[in-house]
């Protein structure tokens, strides 16, 4: 089906049905959200074949961005000797912030077992050109932050893309990542967003880690909803 441009002047544009999935393509939509795992410790060895990298990849790809700017990129690292660089990076800061908790939440956080970085065999640093687009991007005139948003974005398409294929992902957070820029000679330019851990695994927890593990819990949803102005609860 085409639509014709409104004033007549521009192209016809091409549309496309946009009824429900059927009750089998939403069972497996919600599933990867619900089954999807922040994974730390659990990968495998075994490397990733192209083609379902690829999946992974246009997936994130086709997320939506503001002004349809695209502003990400995917630094794919395989490489141990840069993996044990960042890894590095991220042993100092993970003593750095196990000092941060009080003492019993300290040696909880120690427990925690966070080897991705090593253990997985592909690492993926998603960046964000802000300059992508040029210097006014439709829908970021006045959220200069939405191009940061629509990589994150990318992030969560990757994410339930790797678990729909049996992937695991895990989000290393805890490190500055400007001192990745020298490891991977990233400009500084570039706005580091994301530093993955990805890798096949065979377990994951039935509840998310930090959940099973007693450090937190899931909020009630109808706490997070408000209906019409802030602190008013939906009826």
């Amino acid at each position: 089906m085409r639509l014709a441009d409104s004033d007549g002047d521009g192209p016809e544009t091409e549309l496309a049905p946009a009824g429900a999935f059927t009750a089998q393509e939403r069972a497996a939509v919600y599933r990867a959200i619900y089954a999807r795992r922040d994974v730390r410790d659990e990968f495998l060895p075994r490397p990733i074949p192209g083609p379902t990298l690829n999946r992974i990849l246009e997936a994130a790809h086709h997320a939506p961005s503001v002004g349809l700017s695209q502003p990400w990129n995917f630094i794919l690292v395989r490489d141990p000797a840069v993996k044990a660089k960042v890894h590095d990076i991220f042993t100092r800061s993970n003593a750095e912030a196990a000092r941060m908790f009080a003492d019993a939440r300290s040696v909880d956080y120690r427990r925690l077992k966070l080897e991705g970085i090593l253990k997985a065999p592909l690492n993926i640093c998603v960046t964000c050109d802000r300059a992508r687009g040029g210097p006014v991007v439709l829908g970021r005139t006045h959220q200069r932050d939405t191009d940061l948003y629509s990589t994150v974005c990318a992030i969560q398409n990757l994410w339930l893309a790797a678990r729909a294929e049996g992937v695991g992902v895990g989000w290393v957070s805890i490190f500055d990542p400007e001192d990745l820029r020298p490891i991977l000679n990233i400009p500084p330019e570039i706005v580091v967003v994301a530093y993955l851990c990805v890798g096949f695994v065979d377990q994951l927890f039935a509840r998310p880690e930090l959940e099973a593990r007693n450090w937190a819990e899931r909020l009630p949803l109808d706490d997070l909803v408000f209906d019409g102005i802030w602190g008013k609860p939906r009826a």
